[in-house]
């Protein structure tokens, strides 16, 4: 959980926002209007200008939105510190006015823009836009009281000590004065301000140390006086918070000497009255300025109030002095060792079930642990061998001592030279078989004494035999005949299944040539005698058809030729089987008016097949525009055309005259 807010980015005043947006708009979106420009590129760029204001002013506020921390996510002792410094109430108006002021900038924008989609002239966008942008600065105006004060806490924040609310932690309290800030000066790094009088300490501080390889916090609260919670000021609610929403352990500070300014009684009142703060947590009275007075020195009936504290058995007595740093450091470890204590007995409790059953991670730390139990329920007792009780210490000065095995190689030439002997320490039934050649131990036995010297030769005769067997067909059985048809059935099935997959891949392929697009009939072409020799194969009598098409290369040929030589008078030479062959366009002019004739370009009627069905399109076509008009969008009939550049942008390097670009 986040516990301090340093990172948060300053919060601008109201006319530093407005100039940052609008510096920031115009760097971006410089006005590059010239005449002659359409209506509607001039209504995109205004258009575009609004939208990009109001889009930088809702992310600046935005941004500002997110850097301050929401009051119900955040840790309740945050909350209540939050509430105590600065109001919570004022503080969530002030996010609550900058969230609006966003909301009316996109309603602004969205309504300009709506109006600039039917601007008629360069003018009136014009004015448009400077009505919106105007109404845009006159909403961020009026937010500069929320501002000024986000960014006054912004910084008191950034001052705030980091209290992490579930870490291992001390707070200490009590009466002003009386040697908090000292102890806290003496126990951790902290630097905190201590001086002879009361509330010297006005907010709270923060010290770290550790504790058994345990990072601890201590907090040092402002001083407490006794008077009801609703007379309290800040500087004392700071210290109530703590108290109140902190897991740790309270340090009651009292002065018995009354340097402070505060009787006896006036402490023990101050702490029944705040002991109602102090419920599931572990209380510790300190007795502060013992070198001055001590316990024992003050009066009977004293002594029995200071006990009536300690009536309950929840709260323990502790004494030390800051000033002769007596005791200080006893009494952190005693409070440390007592807290970490209580929290891992929350965590076991935490971990068991009210039935008695073990969950989380207790659970998973037992299921790690395995106790191995007798099988047979005796109890066995402890028991060291004679021999272990008996071992003598090693003395390297007694000289019947055992030798080690570094003394031993350093006798027989050192490291390299000497190698150790690993069958030495071997526990066999003969120490005389640990030298032996291949001392492969199976069962407690040495296999090098079972081996027979004819085993190769009764191998090679067992491997004959072998051989023999499964040539007669001793092994076959009727297990691998089925074996092997199954392997044949396996072999057919997969030569199958490539061949489907070559005709699937085949007729894929021929699909998606049929997609593709027609390639020329002149890149094609066949002889008349392959298709002559093709359909004589199917069968087909082909002599009608070879006459047919003779003729008609025949005719075409001699139009051509006369075309050429008598300026296009065809005749009867493009007959084809006695009939007349249509005339064709005489030149290129006659042949594009044929064409577009022959290609109707109605695109209202194309398509479409009665009357209802047209005016239910033109229906639809309005209905589906009527969204896009309404939120001033961009439809399918909106150019978009970028600004021009001016010439001197594009005109490559400058030389040493003028800059203007005439």
């Amino acid at each position: 959980m986040k516990t301090s807010w340093k990172d948060i980015a300053p919060v601008p005043n109201s006319q530093e926002f407005l100039d940052i947006v609008l510096s920031r708009t115009q760097r971006r979106l410089p006005t590059q209007i010239r005449a002659g420009f359409k209506i509607s590129r001039i209504r995109a760029f205004y258009t575009r200008k609004v939208k990009y204001t109001a889009e930088t002013f809702t992310e600046k506020l935005q941004a500002i939105l997110d850097g301050f921390p929401r009051l119900q996510d955040i840790h309740p002792f945050h909350k209540d510190l939050l509430n105590t410094l600065y109001d919570a109430d004022h503080f969530r108006i002030a996010l609550g006015q900058l969230s609006t002021a966003k909301h009316l900038i996109e309603t602004v924008a969205r309504d300009y823009v709506r109006l600039l989609k039917y601007g008629q002239s360069l003018f009136q966008c014009k004015q448009l836009k400077r009505a919106a942008l105007g109404r845009m600065a006159t909403i961020c105006k009026r937010m500069k009281d929320p501002l000024l004060y986000l960014e006054q806490v912004r910084q008191h924040l950034g001052r705030l000590p980091s209290i992490d609310p579930n870490t291992r932690t001390l707070v200490i309290c009590g009466y002003p004065n009386v040697g908090k800030s000292s102890f806290l000066r003496n126990v951790s790094r902290a630097d905190v301000d201590v001086q002879p009088y009361a509330f010297t300490t006005k907010s709270l501080f923060v010290g770290h140390f550790d504790h058994k390889m345990l990072r601890f916090q201590a907090i040092d609260t402002p001083g407490i006086l006794d008077h009801p919670l609703e007379e309290m000021n800040t500087i004392e609610m700071q210290s109530i918070t703590a108290i109140a929403h902190l897991r740790s352990a309270i340090l009651y500070f009292m002065d018995l000497s009354e340097q402070c300014g505060y009787s006896v009684s006036a402490q023990i009142q101050l702490f029944h009255s705040i002991k109602p703060l102090f419920n599931n947590k572990l209380v510790f009275v300190v007795i502060n300025k013992t070198d001055l007075v001590k316990p024992e020195d003050l009066d009977a009936e004293t002594q029995e109030q200071i006990q009536g504290m300690l009536k309950s058995g929840e709260v323990e007595l502790m004494q030390l002095s800051c000033t002769t740093a007596d005791n200080v450091m006893a009494v952190r470890s005693a409070v440390c060792d007592r807290l970490l204590a209580q929290r891992n007995s929350e965590k076991l409790k935490a971990a068991t079930t009210a039935s008695g059953e073990v969950t989380g991670r207790l659970a998973d730390v037992m299921r790690r642990i395995h106790v191995a139990v007798p099988m047979d329920g005796m109890t066995r007792e402890v028991y060291i061998p004679d021999a272990v009780k008996n071992k003598m210490k090693y003395d390297p000065n007694d000289p019947n001592r055992k030798k080690l095995q570094r003394e031993i190689e350093e006798e027989n030439g050192g490291a390299g030279v000497y190698n150790i002997n690993l069958k030495e320490n071997y526990l066999l039934e003969n120490d005389d078989w640990k030298m032996d050649k291949v001392p492969e131990i199976f069962d407690g036995k040495n296999v090098y004494d079972f081996i027979d010297p004819e085993i190769e030769a009764k191998l090679a005769a067992l491997e004959a035999e072998e051989e023999q067997m499964e040539a007669d067909g001793r092994y076959e059985s009727d297990d691998d005949i089925e074996d092997a048809e199954e392997a044949e059935m396996h072999y057919k099935a997969d030569l199958i299944r490539e061949k489907q997959a070559l005709l699937k891949n085949e007729a894929r392929m021929r699909k998606s040539l049929k997609n593709r697009a027609q390639i020329p009939r002149s890149a094609k072409a066949k002889k008349l005698s392959q298709m002559e020799e093709h359909l004589d194969s199917l069968g087909y009598d082909t002599t009608g058809i070879a006459a047919r098409a003779r003729n008609q290369s025949r005719g075409r040929s001699v139009a051509r030729g006369r075309s050429e030589g008598a300026g296009g008078d065809d005749g009867d030479a493009m007959d084809v089987d006695g009939g007349a062959a249509p005339k064709k366009p005489s030149n290129a002019i006659e042949r594009a008016k044929s064409r577009g004739r022959s290609q109707s370009t109605n695109r209202r009627d194309d398509g479409v097949t009665n009357e209802i069905a047209r005016s239910k399109a033109e229906r639809l076509q309005k209905l589906s525009q009527k969204k896009m008009n309404r939120m001033a969008r961009q439809g399918e009939a909106d150019r978009h055309q970028t600004s021009a550049l001016q010439k001197h942008l594009l005109a490559g390097k400058r030389g040493m005259g003028s800059t203007r670009s005439r």
